[in-house]
């Protein structure tokens, strides 16, 4: 039984994985699972230098998109300079806040979670795990934002600290 939807991506195509950040399409693959032959994307990450494999079928539901275009990657680094709202002072309802938006895994919301956490951290020392979290969304971004704007990734970096601080 073969019902395999088409690929949306292709081989070679830079991706984002939520909260797995940036990998590459290594290529698209078809195994066989009990008597069914599933499609697969193996994506290598190179943040974490893992392979995966994604069921092309799965893709949507697992929140894997292509690389914001230029024009998005900007919107989010003026994002992170605006003002905002402050953000819930318990630490526990702010680490299930970010988590939450860094699941969803859309640009504007990785953006929300380093501009909410920076600040934060400008306020009192975060704690271990939020420290991860932050750390984490803010290597998502400068990745993502790297490739769209086809720019060096510790340019980037330097960038968005600027637009943090600003």
């Amino acid at each position: 039984m073969d019902n395999n939807p088409t690929p949306q991506f292709v081989i070679d195509q830079r991706v984002v994985y939520p909260s797995q950040g940036v990998g590459r399409i290594l290529e698209i693959r078809e195994k066989s699972f009990k008597d069914t032959k599933v499609l697969y994307y193996i994506i290598y990450l190179e943040f974490s230098d893992m392979t995966v494999m994604v069921p092309v079928d799965k893709a949507d539901t697992l929140g894997l998109r292509a690389i914001v275009p230029k024009g998005e990657a900007e919107k989010a680094l003026t994002f992170i300079s605006e003002d905002y709202a402050p953000i819930p002072s318990d630490w526990k309802l702010r680490y299930q806040m970010n988590l939450d938006l860094l699941k969803k895994g859309s640009i504007m919301d990785i953006a929300a979670v380093v501009r909410s956490l920076y600040h934060r951290s400008k306020i009192k020392e975060l704690p271990i795990l939020e420290r991860k979290l932050y750390d984490s969304a803010l290597n998502l971004l400068q990745d993502e934002i790297a490739y769209s704007l086809q720019k060096p990734k510790d340019e980037i970096a330097d960038l968005i600290h600027q637009r943090l601080e600003s």
